[in-house]
């Protein structure tokens, strides 16, 4: 069964969180999107050594609930910090990807997807 449209309708984003080469790399493709001040907001988030769990955490939850995103990057590793957020997301949007970045390789055997489609079909 499809979706509603009014679901998907308005998703005209996409959402990165991901280390610097990642979303540098997508910001150059030209997803990034800046909403004017005062309430200003992004649909990046770089992460680094310094970026604590909770704000990644915060972030997710933010990008997951916008009414505008349609599908969220995360890479791979990043998505490791908050794994459970992850397996508990069920939405149909927006949908959740996990990306490999430079320095980190994908992992298929960890990644959510891949791992409720092996669900599906009895692996």
């Amino acid at each position: 069964m499809a979706a509603a449209p009014d679901s998907y309708k308005n998703r005209q984003f996409l959402a990165v969180i991901g280390d610097e080469d990642t979303v540098t790399g997508m910001l150059l493709a030209g997803i990034g999107h800046v909403t004017p001040a005062p309430n200003s907001s992004q649909n990046f988030l770089i992460v680094d050594a310094k970026t604590e769990t909770a704000n990644i955490e915060k972030t997710f939850d933010e990008f997951t609930g916008r009414k505008d995103v349609g599908i969220l990057l995360i890479n791979q590793h990043i998505a490791e910090k908050i794994r459970y957020k992850l397996d508990t997301f069920t939405a149909a949007f927006p949908a959740v990807l996990e990306i490999p970045s430079k320095d980190h390789p994908y992992d298929p055997e960890k990644d959510t997807v891949l791992k409720r489609v092996r669900r599906l079909f009895g692996e």
